[in-house]
């Protein structure tokens, strides 16, 4: 993260969120939104709406919302757009996802029926379970970037638009690693768009037009995008915030909140088993096994960060972690994570831990994406720019410098996203000794 000099430029006009894939989670979004500033809903599990923080100067004390502490975007100044491989309205979209009951969907219908998706960048080789119909076709993903862009660019100007910022809630794409000569440099990565290289995946083509037009772009899925060296070249040369990966609201979460308690208290894990049943558009994707590795290495990385085995070689070393992800079409979006713990406690005592999370996948991450985009607006004002490293309280798999590890640990990435918070506004950061409280 980088950050520039001067104040915080206020939130003023409106803010466009432009986001790839309008399905379960984005519709959810959408919809939740709307009816929040209609007074409809309240907006649970979201941080910015919701969370609150203690500030300290002067020798005051005080908790205060969030989203008056800092120079948020609000609610009613966001326009919705994106663009989806299926023509269906953002009302018709999230009947067939359906999360949302008909009649929440209906006291919002003439809002959400009036977002209709811009033509989609789509290579079914990504994405094998899908087959879209509302399909951008261009001689090069050169081309497909240039739409892109132009999209961009009639959106801001059609809904009269200050600021974007673009989210990644399209499907997981295939497993693949950074390739030297095509997602190296900048100029690689332009000339592989023109000659339509094959390992230039969709949300990389998004992420550059994104970048391109000097707005952030945060990716909410587990695929190789914005960390490769060319788009972070990009983001600097731009300025620009960006940020991932990979929504933490299920499965992943728990383990960030738990996994901490059990290495504060030194009790040893011999295995952790995790398994979910899906059923939502995300669960069909993550049924091929293409996908599905992308996915669990997203998944896979938590654990070892927070346990440090190589620290506590008698308590982890040999730990055995295994995560599956079962497709399962009668759950539809309500997916069920099942976590089975094997630990060992004083004397090598061995005990168990069993999870049965029965969740609802896009509930828990629509609040997340609305927390991302508002902080993602805040730091583009703030003269932030690069990887977002103090989001990765909203992350699986957050991006990191090279030279150290990421951090997991539920309870430190929100101390650092709140003393990122409070450095922004000039006060004191939080250290919590003595008799102060984390927040």
């Amino acid at each position: 993260m980088k950050k520039g000099t001067g104040e915080i430029a206020k939130a003023e006009g409106k803010l466009g969120i432009l986001i790839p894939g309008l399905g379960a989670v984005s519709t959810t979004l959408i919809a939740g939104t709307f009816l929040s500033r209609k007074g409809l809903a309240e907006p649970k599990g979201s941080l910015t709406q919701m969370g609150k923080i203690n500030i300290k100067k002067d020798n005051e004390t005080k908790y205060v919302n969030i989203k008056d502490f800092v120079p948020l975007a609000k609610l009613d100044d966001i326009v919705y757009g994106g663009w989806d491989i299926f023509e269906d309205n953002v009302y018709e979209a999230a009947k067939h996802a359906a999360v949302l009951t008909n009649d929440d969907l209906n006291k919002v219908k003439d809002e959400l029926e009036a977002i209709k998706p811009m033509k989609a960048v789509f290579f079914p080789q990504y994405v094998k379970k899908l087959h879209g119909t509302w399909i951008k076709s261009g001689a090069t993903k050169w081309d497909l970037a240039e739409q892109l862009i132009s999209d961009i660019e009639n959106f801001k100007k059609l809904n009269k638009v200050e600021r974007c910022v673009m989210i990644w809630c399209a499907s997981t794409e295939i497993y693949q690693e950074p390739i030297t000569g095509i997602h190296d440099t900048i100029e690689n990565f332009e000339k592989a768009l023109k000659e339509s290289h094959p390992s230039i995946a969709p949300s990389m083509i998004y992420a550059y037009a994104s970048i391109k037009c000097g707005h952030p772009f945060a990716n909410g899925a587990p695929n190789l995008c914005i960390e490769i060296p060319a788009l972070q070249e990009l983001a600097d040369k731009n300025r620009v915030p960006i940020g991932g990966k990979d929504f933490k609201s299920g499965q992943t979460l728990m383990k960030t909140i738990l996994a901490p308690g059990l290495k504060a208290r030194l009790i040893g894990v011999d295995g952790w088993y995790s398994t979910n049943i899906l059923g939502n558009r995300d669960g069909e994707v993550l049924d091929d096994p293409e996908n599905f590795k992308t996915k669990e290495k997203s998944k896979l990385s938590v654990l070892d960060q927070i346990f440090q085995p190589d620290l506590y070689p008698s308590l982890y070393k040999d730990y055995c972690h295994v995560v599956r992800i079962n497709y399962y079409p009668p759950r539809g979006d309500n997916k069920e994570g099942w976590d089975n713990i094997d630990i060992a406690g004083w004397l090598d005592y061995k005990m168990q831990i069993k999870i049965d999370f029965l969740c609802r996948d896009s509930i828990l991450a629509a609040p997340i994406a609305l927390d991302l985009v508002l902080f993602f607006d805040l730091a583009q004002r703030a003269g932030m720019y690069g990887n977002q490293e103090w989001l990765s309280f909203f992350w699986k798999s957050p991006m990191h410098p090279a030279e150290r590890l990421p951090e997991h640990d539920l309870f430190v990435q929100s101390m650092k996203l709140r003393n990122t918070l409070r450095w922004l506004m000039d006060y004191p950061l939080q250290t919590h000794f003595g008799d102060e409280h984390i927040d």
